[in-house]
C-alpha cells in the first residue's frame, strides 16, 4: 500500500467505513488514513459525513452490546472538531434518488453520493468500488491507496 492521494484543499467526504477503521484501528487502512487526519488538523481540508454514517456505524456495537464501542464512534462523530455531520434534507433525498435511478447504487449510497456532491467535496474516501459508477463523485479507494 502507498500514501493516500488527498486533495490540496477542500472539503473531503468520510464513507462509513473510515469511521470505523479509524475508531477501531482497522488495519492497514487505520495507517493510510493517518495523512488525511494530519491534513484535517492543520486545517488544509475539511472533512465531511452524512448524518446517514452515524446510524450505519452504531448498528454493530448497539446489536452486539459493546457500549464502549458505541460511544467511541458516536463521540467520534459527534464530539469531533474535525468531521461536520451533514444533514439528509430534501436537495440531498431528490439526489440520491436521481443517482439510485441511473446507477442502481443502495439507497444508504446513493444518500452518501448525494450529500458528498452537495457538499462539492474535493474527494470522497471509500473502500467501495461500486461508488464509481456515479461519474461525478471523486472517489478515492483505501485498498487503491
Amino acid at each position: 500500500m502507498g500514501p493516500l492521494k488527498l486533495p490540496d484543499s477542500g472539503a473531503v467526504y468520510l464513507d462509513s467505513c473510515c469511521v470505523i477503521y479509524a475508531v477501531e484501528s482497522v488495519e492497514p487502512y487505520y495507517q493510510v488514513l493517518q495523512p488525511l487526519w494530519e491534513a484535517s488538523a492543520s486545517g488544509r481540508i475539511s472533512l465531511v459525513c452524512s448524518m446517514l454514517t452515524l446510524l450505519e456505524v452504531l448498528v454493530r456495537p448497539i446489536r452486539e452490546k459493546k457500549k464502549e464501542l458505541e460511544n467511541a464512534l458516536r463521540s467520534f462523530l459527534v464530539s469531533s472538531k474535525e468531521i461536520r455531520l451533514l444533514p439528509i434534507d430534501v436537495v440531498v433525498v431528490e439526489r440520491a434518488a436521481q443517482i439510485r435511478a441511473k446507477t442502481g447504487l443502495s439507497t444508504p449510497d446513493s444518500i452518501h453520493a448525494a450529500t458528498a456532491l452537495s457538499a462539492a467535496v474535493s474527494t470522497f474516501i471509500t473502500n467501495d468500488p461500486a461508488f464509481r459508477r456515479v461519474s461525478e463523485l471523486p472517489v478515492s479507494l483505501l485498498s487503491d491507496a
